[in-house]
């Protein structure tokens, strides 16, 4: 009787043990699946990135030679007629426009770091209203374009009529590439209107110091504004041809 229960018994645990058994094999199996999966899509991502990389470096070289070669036109503008001369100063003014040259002049700049107020009322507040998000930037960039910034750069990022300004996780992108605390935004032009616009009663200053965000505006004589530094592509705007 005691040897045919030990053998119940060892029967038993074989089949508890082959039950383990399959059981951890299915684990690593799955596991092993989840990690050559995860594997392939880190590649195929790296890839992707490498292909951006390089697609960007040929746009960056490209523009390299755009203004290259008009240099060389400009430069021979210049030594001919007025008319050449003043079609000359058009195209530097289309080019400031489009932020495809480096400006300089007197201006205004505005830093924006998160707020380091204490919330004391934790259940009640959210703590996304003390720290920066995209809107309070655009507010900044939208008072400073209706005060008469001529060329505006967010830590030194130009921006262009195609310039996204966007929150992405914790950081803010502009132009495609992420910033984190503090922002710096340069605006050129009167420095007295520029100010005057962001501190007027009630206006974005006083809303985003409402929330302890710290915000300084400082006028200068002189700052500079590099030019935007990315590619310029369109794929559906073409220029419209008049018929003379």
């Amino acid at each position: 009787m005691k040897i045919k229960n030990a053998q119940i018994a060892i029967s038993l645990i074989c089949v508890i043990l082959g039950f383990m058994l399959s059981i951890q094999f299915k684990s690593v199996r799955r596991n092993t699946a989840l990690s050559n999966t995860q594997l392939k899509r880190a590649e195929e991502l790296q890839a992707e990135l490498n292909k951006e990389r390089e697609k960007n470096e040929n746009l960056y070289k490209q523009l390299l030679q755009y203004e290259k070669d008009l240099n060389a036109y400009q430069k021979a503008a210049a030594e001919s007629s007025d008319q050449a001369q003043g079609l000359l100063k058009q195209l530097y003014n289309a080019q400031t426009l489009a932020g495809l040259n480096d400006v300089e002049g007197p201006g205004v700049i505005v830093t924006l770091n998160d707020s380091k107020v204490e919330n004391k009322e934790t259940s009640k507040i959210d703590e996304n209203y003390f720290i920066i998000h995209d809107d309070d930037i655009l507010m900044v960039i939208n008072e400073l374009s209706d005060a008469g910034a001529e060329a505006i750069s967010i830590n030194d990022e130009r921006l262009i009529a195609t310039s996204e300004i966007r929150c992405a996780g914790n950081t803010i992108s502009v132009n495609n590439n992420r910033y984190g605390t503090p922002f710096v935004i340069k605006a050129i032009g009167n420095p007295e209107t520029l100010e005057s616009g962001l501190n007027i009663r009630s206006g974005v200053v006083d809303i985003l110091r409402q929330w302890g965000i710290e915000v300084t505006v400082k006028k200068v004589d002189k700052l500079l504004i590099k030019r935007f530094s990315g590619g310029i592509n369109f794929k559906y705007a073409t220029p419209v041809v008049t018929q003379q």
